[in-house]
């Protein structure tokens, strides 16, 4: 690397033409550096095997460390600015400028907090500060999820990681409650035809996930009640499912 970094520096011409020359190739170096980096991060984030979240916040923080090794690099290397006094410049002036950006830097650690403690992650169903939807991302400064209407609604970090935050189920989740008036028929038979029923009508529907189960919760004077419990796989559909799944088994609950 050394004998590299010699041959190519006897080929450059001497004075500002030689610095800038040398600016423009580390800079280079790190924009590359830091596209490679950022893509190994992705797939390795999307990854099954991964522990991690794929919050882009994880590939923000690898990016920014490129950046400053890089930035810290060129101005050594080339304008011999000492980048050890110019830190510890930054990080007495960086108390002050704290003191005015202390939202900025409550939402970045309530990023950071979230993210490596799996407090939140991209998928999540959550209810946070009367919003409710499913997580698309963790940023530095804010979490986006998106609700059962379609909205893009965006909260600071500060204020998800201050507030009660309740992890519901998964949104493609379907529970369609029902009562059936007591007869003389087996209750497994009544169960099978109401599974039956609301499989076929959620499937007009979309994809369903996972095969619809009948469950008998309460015993009446009248009969007995129960839920039917199925997932699909678009969230979106659940509505129409549900729509589905009550027009079918209404003659059979009556």
């Amino acid at each position: 690397m050394k004998e590299l970094y010699t041959q190519i520096d006897n080929l450059l011409p001497d004075g500002w033409v030689h610095t800038a020359i040398w600016a423009v190739i580390l800079l280079v170096a790190t924009v590359v550096t830091a596209r490679v980096a950022t893509r190994v991060v992705r797939h390795v984030l999307r990854s099954d095997e991964n522990p991690l979240p794929s919050s882009s916040i994880i590939v923000n923080i690898v990016r920014a460390t490129i950046w400053i090794i890089g930035g810290s690099t060129v101005l050594g290397s080339c304008f011999g600015v000492d980048v050890s006094s110019v830190i510890a410049g930054l990080g007495i002036a960086g108390i002050a400028v704290s003191l005015g950006f202390q939202d900025t830097l409550s939402n970045l650690i309530g990023g950071l907090q979230m993210t490596f403690m799996r407090l939140v992650q991209p998928g999540d169903n959550i209810e946070v500060g009367g919003q409710t939807g499913i997580v698309r991302d963790v940023g530095w400064r804010h979490t986006t999820i998106k609700n059962t209407a379609g909205e893009t609604v965006i909260i600071p970090n500060s204020v998800i990681s201050t507030t009660a935050l309740t992890q519901l189920p998964p949104a493609s989740l379907t529970v369609v409650p029902f009562a059936v008036a007591s007869d003389a028929r087996p209750m497994d038979e009544v169960a099978e035809q109401i599974r039956a029923l609301a499989s076929e009508a959620a499937s007009t529907v979309g994809t369903v996930t996972q095969a619809p189960r009948v469950l008998f919760a309460e015993i009446t004077e009248y009969g007995f009640k129960g839920k039917v419990i199925l997932q699909m796989e678009d969230p979106t559909q659940v509505a129409a499912a549900v729509d589905a799944i009550i027009r079918a088994i209404a003659p059979v609950t009556r």
